[in-house]
């Protein structure tokens, strides 16, 4: 074999030289062809996205007969939502029945409706509020362990199911997800960025996609959904639509950009409530790391760098964080003791994280904060009273789980960041992507983030995973309807 390949070298040395010499150096030998662009593909519905939407939308759609190809434009699988870490809101689920846990989907969806200033679109709430029981329950027939529940910022009830113990939801979602979609091996193209989507006539014919090495190719289409999530971590879109959050942090993973939402709109996709962006109250400044609302749900509380509280901590996220803003140096401190860490698995990896400052009494504490000893065991044993007594008189929590007892003490610096945009493209109830006059872009669906509407005004903490899920199986479901 090395004595044929040393030949076969030799071979074309001699062909080189002859071309060389008849001088007809400049042409390609005829064995051999120019180098030749990416293939274009051929599918029956083509997801912008591998986030839970995105994945959720595989799923069904692959479910239903089609043949689906995902887009991701980044190295790995599972976007915004692989950084999830509250929970999954749902009302009415067998998992709130074993725990004794009442709860309705009228209620979820006025806790819905008020948290977004009625701002929401009552007939997307509806559809989500209803469904949302149904999410849980296909995603533990998926095999996911979402057997906890808590309760996040705005929820009248505990509603937001995550893994056991308390861990952060994102990944098992995420993991939950990918496997099923491994399991139909649907095909998932990462590095792949999607940059146009290909209408003619006002009718969806698939989209334009780059490969990492810069080579472009179709994905030709009858249905294209978007899942591309939000715009939080574009700097120049959010301050576009609100200046004042210039300069702000993200919480968001560097994918989300809008690409859908900008994609959408360029072949006349109608927009809704696009300055309506979100900041977390509880992102740490030195990273940008989000401390999940569950620390707050299970008992924390903020105070400030005087070592007192100021503010309901469960209120909505925006109110919060406006709160936050007002404290010197605009962060709080949210402090919690060891009860709290015990019921809460997510804590351990803050604390891995070296986020967390712990001491082993208020006093110790008190001395590596900078903080007087005295006002902040005065804080401590007046929230403490206002747990025994069952009422908040200071600022009006109405959940106090636990409070603060003996051991060690811990706080975690945060302050807000961006952390979700509420504004994207416009839906109807079966996620078909609506143009700017109302009217059906043939072919065209759209899930998560990228969609605007449902959270109207500022979105409740568990909301989110919860919407992503309902709608990313509905556009799947619609898709396949084509």
């Amino acid at each position: 074999m090395k004595q044929h390949k040393k030949l076969l070298g030799i071979t074309v040395v001699i062909m080189l030289i002859i071309s060389l010499l008849t001088g007809c150096a400049g042409d390609a030998p005829a064995d051999t062809e120019e180098p030749q662009g990416v293939a274009d593909i051929q599918t029956d519905v083509v997801i912008i996205g591998s986030g839970g939407a995105g994945l959720a939308a595989a799923i069904e759609a692959h479910d239903a007969g089609k043949e689906v190809i995902v887009l991701e434009k980044m190295p790995m699988v599972g976007g915004n939502t692989l950084r999830a870490t509250g929970g999954l809101n749902a009302a009415g689920t067998s998992v709130q029945a074993e725990l004794g846990i009442e709860d309705s989907v009228e209620v979820h969806y006025e806790d819905t409706m008020t948290g977004g200033y009625d701002m929401n679109n009552p007939e997307l709430v509806q559809i989500f509020t209803e469904n949302a029981s149904d999410a849980v329950e296909w995603l533990l027939e998926l095999g996911g362990d979402f057997n906890d529940v808590g309760r996040l910022g705005g929820s009248t009830n505990n509603r937001s199911h995550r893994p056991s113990g308390g861990a952060a939801v994102g990944p098992e979602l995420v993991r939950t997800l990918r496997a099923a979609v491994e399991a139909r091996d649907i095909e998932i193209m990462i590095e792949t960025t999607a940059i146009e989507i290909l209408s003619e006539d006002g009718k969806i014919g698939g989209v334009v996609a780059m490969n990492k090495d810069g080579q472009e190719f179709t994905v030709a289409a009858s249905a294209v959904i978007l899942a591309t999530g939000g715009f939080g971590a574009n700097s120049t879109m959010l301050v576009e639509w609100d200046s004042a959050l210039e300069g702000f942090g993200t919480t968001n993973q560097p994918g989300a950009t809008g690409d859908g939402i900008t994609m959408a709109a360029a072949i006349g996709a109608g927009l809704v409530d696009m300055e309506e962006i979100q900041t977390h109250p509880t992102a740490v400044p030195s990273n940008g790391s989000m401390i999940t609302e569950a620390v707050r749900g299970n008992g924390a509380i903020l105070i400030n760098k005087d070592g007192q509280r100021f503010v309901n901590e469960l209120a909505t996220r925006d109110v919060v964080s406006e709160a936050m803003l007002a404290q010197e140096g605009e962060i709080g401190l949210l402090f919690f003791g060891d009860d709290i860490r015990e019921s809460l698995s997510a804590i351990e990896g803050y604390i891995k994280q070296g986020i967390v400052t712990e001491g082993s009494s208020i006093e110790e504490l008190a001395g590596k904060l900078g903080i007087d000893a005295e006002t902040l065991q005065g804080t401590v044993d007046t929230y403490n009273g206002l747990v025994d007594s069952g009422v908040d008189a200071e600022f009006g929590r109405d959940d106090m789980p636990r409070g603060i007892e003996e051991g060690n003490v811990y706080v975690i610096e945060v302050g807000p960041a961006v952390h979700h945009t509420m504004g994207g493209v416009r839906i109807n109830g079966s996620a078909q992507v609506l143009n700017a006059d109302g009217e059906v872009i043939q072919g065209l669906f759209a899930a998560g983030e990228a969609v605007g509407g449902i959270h109207g005004g500022n979105r409740l903490g568990g909301n989110a995973l919860a919407d992503i899920i309902v709608f990313g199986r509905v556009a799947g479901q619609s898709a396949a309807d084509l």
